[in-house]
C-alpha cells in the first residue's frame, strides 16, 4: 500500500470522525439546557472519570493512553461549548460588563499618578511613557502606591510587575489580590544599570552598594564578583533612584548605588562601571493600576490569577480550556498558596481581548472550573 492510498484511508476516517464530532458537539446544547434547568455544574468529574476509564479499557493497553488524552481534549471542548449556553451568573461577567460601562474612547495622556521612588527612577520613566502629561506623586513603597489610589490621592498607580532577568515582582501580585485592584495599561522598558558614586570615588575603595532588591538581583553576577574580590557589602534600598539620591547627599566616598544612567546626570554622580546587569536584554514590564475596573479601547492582553485542585491533570484541564479557544498564552508561573498544604496558584498572561468571540465564555468557564479565579484586567501594552 503506497502513501497516497494510506492517506486516502486516513482522510476517509477523518471525515467520519468529524461527522461524529459535530454530532456530539450538537448535543451540548441539550446537555446545557438540562443542567440549566436543574442548576447543575458544567463539569461532572464523576461522569468524566467513568468515561475516560471506560475509553482506556476499550482501547486496550497499546492505545489506551492515547485514547485517554484524545477524549480528555474532547471533554474539554464539550465543556467549553456547554458554557456558551449556561445561564448562571458569574463574577467575571459582571466585572467585564462594569468595566465596559466605564470605558473611554482613548486612554488619558494626563492624570494624577502615584509611583514608588523619586525622580530618575525606572517607575518614573514608565509613568512618563504611559502618561506623557501626567502629574506624578512619589511614594516610598509599592503598598503606598495602592494606598494613594485607594484614598483618591491619585487616579492611577505605576508598578513593576515582571523583569526578564529576575522574574515576577511577587509583592505587587500579592497586593493586586489583596486590594482587588485592576490593571488598565502596561508598558515595558529596557533597563540599564550603572554603579554610581560621588565624584572622586574609586571602585577599589567601595565598601557598600545600595539598590532596590530587584536591581540587585538583575546585577547578581557582577555583584558576586565584586564581593569575592573586595568584600563589598550589598544592601537593599527602597528604590534605585532613591539609593542614588542618598549617595549624592552623602559625603562618603566608600558607598555606591546601582541605578540608571539618568540618575548619574540627575544627581551629579560618577559612573564607576557601565551596563552591569546580567543580561543586555534586561526588560522590566510595568503596569498601571486603577481602583475601578476599566477596559480601554485596544485592550489585547488578559492577566489572570487562578488556583486549581491538587490532583493529577488539574492544570492540564485548565490550560486545555484556554487552548480550546485558540488563545496564545505567553506566561504561566506558579507560586505556593499561602496557608495551604502544597497547593498552588498560577499567574497567566493571555493574548486576547474581551471583545473577541468566545473570550468571555472562556473566562466564565475558567471561573466555574477553578476553586480560585481573579481577572486582573484586560489592557494593552504601549
Amino acid at each position: 500500500m503506497d502513501i497516497k492510498e494510506i492517506r486516502g484511508k486516513i482522510d476517509s476516517i477523518d471525515d467520519n470522525i468529524l461527522k461524529l464530532f459535530l454530532e456530539r458537539m450538537g448535543l451540548m446544547h441539550d446537555v446545557a439546557e438540562y443542567k440549566n434547568a436543574r442548576g447543575l455544574p458544567v463539569k461532572d468529574r464523576t461522569r468524566e472519570r467513568e468515561v475516560l476509564n471506560n475509553i482506556m479499557e476499550k482501547a486496550g493497553p497499546e492505545f489506551g493512553e492515547y485514547a485517554y488524552y484524545l477524549f480528555s481534549k474532547l471533554i474539554s471542548l464539550s465543556c467549553a461549548r456547554q458554557n456558551e449556553f449556561i445561564k448562571s451568573e458569574t463574577k467575571v461577567k459582571a466585572q467585564v460588563e462594569n468595566s465596559l460601562l466605564n470605558i473611554n474612547e482613548t486612554f488619558p495622556k494626563n492624570a494624577s499618578v502615584a509611583c514608588q521612588g523619586v525622580e530618575g527612577s525606572n517607575a518614573q520613566a514608565a509613568c512618563d511613557k504611559i502618561f506623557p502629561l501626567g502629574k506624578i506623586m512619589y511614594v516610598n513603597s509599592f503598598k503606598a502606591v495602592f494606598d494613594a489610589v485607594e484614598n483618591n490621592l491619585c487616579k492611577y498607580g505605576i508598578l513593576p510587575i515582571e523583569n526578564s532577568t529576575n522574574g515576577s515582582v511577587r509583592p505587587v501580585y500579592d497586593l493586586l489580590l489583596e486590594r482587588k485592584f485592576y490593571i488598565v495599561r502596561g508598558t515595558q522598558l529596557l533597563i540599564q544599570h550603572e554603579l554610581l558614586a560621588k565624584k572622586g570615588a574609586k571602585l577599589e575603595n567601595i565598601k557598600k552598594i545600595y539598590s532596590h532588591q530587584q536591581a540587585l538581583g538583575q546585577c547578581s553576577n557582577y555583584l558576586a564578583k565584586l564581593n569575592s574580590e573586595q568584600g563589598v557589602e550589598i544592601l537593599p534600598f527602597s528604590n534605585t533612584a532613591a539609593a542614588a539620591k542618598m549617595v549624592a547627599e552623602s559625603n562618603d566616598l566608600t558607598i555606591a548605588a546601582i541605578a540608571s544612567p539618568e540618575c548619574a546626570k540627575l544627581y551629579n554622580l560618577e559612573c564607576l562601571n557601565y551596563n552591569i546587569q546580567d543580561s543586555d536584554n534586561n526588560y522590566t514590564r510595568f503596569i498601571c493600576i486603577s481602583k475601578q475596573p476599566v477596559i480601554y479601547a485596544g485592550a489585547n492582553r488578559l492577566s489572570i490569577i487562578l488556583g486549581c485542585d491538587n490532583t493529577p491533570g488539574a492544570l492540564y484541564e485548565i490550560l486545555s480550556r484556554v487552548a480550546a479557544h485558540g488563545v496564545n498564552m505567553d506566561k504561566l508561573e506558579s507560586y505556593p498558596a499561602v496557608g495551604r498544604h502544597f497547593e498552588w496558584m498560577f499567574f497567566l498572561e493571555l493574548e486576547a481581548s474581551i471583545h473577541e468571540p468566545g473570550i468571555l465564555n472562556m473566562l466564565e468557564d475558567l471561573e466555574r472550573t477553578c476553586p480560585n479565579f481573579t481577572l486582573l484586567g484586560n489592557y494593552s501594552l504601549v
